[in-house]
């Protein structure tokens, strides 16, 4: 099992976001509504760091700030 970040949907301005960690299988399908209080809600997706094998070298994809080989960060 996996845990993800899911957040609710504000629909008013000014409404504070809550976050849930929710743990769901790899297979599942990110969740509308959440499960116990049935509030909208969206799966957060946050940066990781990906790696590529290479010619016998592992080279990081992401930059310092997640957005890849190039970055953004500069």
């Amino acid at each position: 099992m996996t845990t993800y970040i899911y957040e609710t949907i504000s629909h008013n301005d000014g409404e504070a976001v809550k976050h849930y960690e929710i743990k769901q299988s790899m297979a599942d399908r990110a969740l509308k509504r959440h499960p116990e209080t049935g509030e909208p809600i969206r799966r957060v997706i946050l940066g990781g760091y990906g790696v590529l094998k290479s010619r016998g070298t592992t080279e990081g994809l992401s930059s310092p700030c997640g957005c890849g080989p190039g970055g953004c960060c500069g």
